[in-house]
Parts: structure tokens; C-alpha cells; sequence
């Protein structure tokens, strides 16, 4: 039985864990593929674990650049605040509304602040880019800092795609 995360629950061969992604390679998307896909979509989902190990998950806008996750996140928030005790993150970025059309991109990693917290206007190189980048796709090309946000930069330790528009030419072939 296929999960709704493209894991075959009921079917997994000896020597295989439940839950494993059978089809991964043939669902996967492909490095242009996801960083097209991440360049396109504006709403992540980010998951942190809180002091009491209770799991927060928030929406969030997000970058994508030289294959690391950036947030722009509010520094007084409770994500701000589970990632300053650990750093542990999840992050999901996905479309589609039919079962046939679901597509998204999960990253798993650790958190790391960039630059001044929060952030000013001060020139950062280490942030030009990322900036201009997440002005283009936000903030109509001018980048704003409201000294409220900082930047987080998340390089995946893990990273699993799914695209089920490639299902078809599955059944097909």
C-alpha cells in the first residue's frame, strides 16, 4: 500500500524496512528538477522540536541557493527560539492537489543562524545573494530588512523528492 509520502507500507521485500522508499529513483525528482521546483514555490513548512520535545510545524517563506534552505525568520518566534536550543529541523515544500499531481521535497538538517540577529541593513556579503534572491521571489527585487527577522541556513543532511505526475509512465512501462 502506497503512503501518501510515496512509501510502500505493506510491500517492502526481505531485507527491506517498512516504510521505505521503494520507487524513490523513479519518483525522485532530479537535481534540476527540485531546484526548479524549490525556485518556483514560496511556502515551506518547518519542523522544530521545542524544549519539551513537543514538535512545532509553521509556514514560512524560503530560499534556495548553492543547494542549502534559507529562512528568513522572526527571531522572537517559538521556531527562533526551538532552533536556538536544537538545531534539528525538517522542512517541507510541496504542490498538487490530485493524488496523480503531488510533488514536494523534504529536508532534514540542522539550523545555523547567518549574519547580525536580527537582521539590519548592513552589507553581509555572505548574504547578497541569498538576499537578492529571496527579494526577486518576495519583495518585488528590493530586499527589506525590519530588524524583527534573521536568516537561518539549513545544508540537508538529508534530502528525499517525490513527483507522482511520474507514475503514469510507471504503470505504462
Amino acid at each position: 500500500m502506497m503512503n501518501g509520502d510515496g512509501t510502500d507500507s505493506a510491500t517492502a521485500g526481505p531485507g527491506e524496512a517498512a516504510g521505505r522508499q521503494r520507487r524513490g529513483r523513479a519518483i525522485a525528482m532530479g537535481d534540476a528538477e527540485r531546484d526548479a521546483f524549490l525556485a518556483a514555490e514560496r511556502t515551506c513548512r518547518v519542523a522544530t522540536v521545542g524544549a519539551d520535545g513537543a514538535p512545532h510545524v509553521s509556514p514560512l517563506w524560503f530560499g534556495w541557493s548553492d543547494g542549502a534552505l534559507w529562512l528568513f525568520s522572526i527571531t522572537k518566534s517559538r521556531r527562533w527560539r526551538d532552533l536556538e536550543s536544537d538545531p534539528r529541523v525538517s522542512v517541507v515544500v510541496d504542490a498538487g492537489e490530485q493524488y496523480d499531481e503531488l510533488r514536494g521535497v523534504e529536508i532534514s538538517g540542522h539550523a545555523r543562524q547567518v549574519g547580525e540577529v536580527p537582521r539590519t541593513a548592513a552589507p553581509d556579503p555572505e548574504l547578497e545573494a541569498v538576499e537578492q534572491q529571496f527579494a526577486d521571489k518576495y519583495m518585488g527585487g528590493t530586499f527589506y530588512a525590519d530588524g524583527r527577522h534573521a536568516w537561518l541556513r539549513i545544508v540537508p543532511e538529508k534530502i528525499v523528492s517525490w513527483d507522482f505526475r511520474k507514475l503514469a509512465a510507471l504503470q505504462k512501462g
